[in-house]
């Protein structure tokens, strides 16, 4: 049975809550879920290392890796590929 998100847009949820819902870990920027087929992708701009941004309403995400050019692996491989993966992508 594929998962459903018990979410909605509107919900204010803690980090625990997140991690609760997905079967994620609780740190990092974006989470991938085995148990849940998806990838968790928490943008922060209270405190943040990476510099997302909203530009014409379009998120310009940043994916991992701080140091030089980044890499189509791991995460950023399947956000890439999300099209086709099957892979929910849940944006916080």
């Amino acid at each position: 049975m594929a998962f459903q998100c018990p979410l909605n847009p509107s919900d204010v949820i803690d980090n625990a809550r997140l991690c609760e819902v997905f079967q994620c870990s609780t740190q990092g920027g974006m989470r991938r879920s085995l148990s849940t087929d998806s990838l968790v992708l928490v943008s922060n701009h209270v405190r943040s290392i990476y510099q997302d941004r909203w530009l014409d309403n379009i998120l310009h995400y940043t994916g991992m890796g701080l140091t030089g050019d980044q890499t189509l692996r791991s995460q950023n491989r399947t956000l890439s590929e999300s099209d086709g993966n099957g892979v929910a992508v849940h944006l916080f």
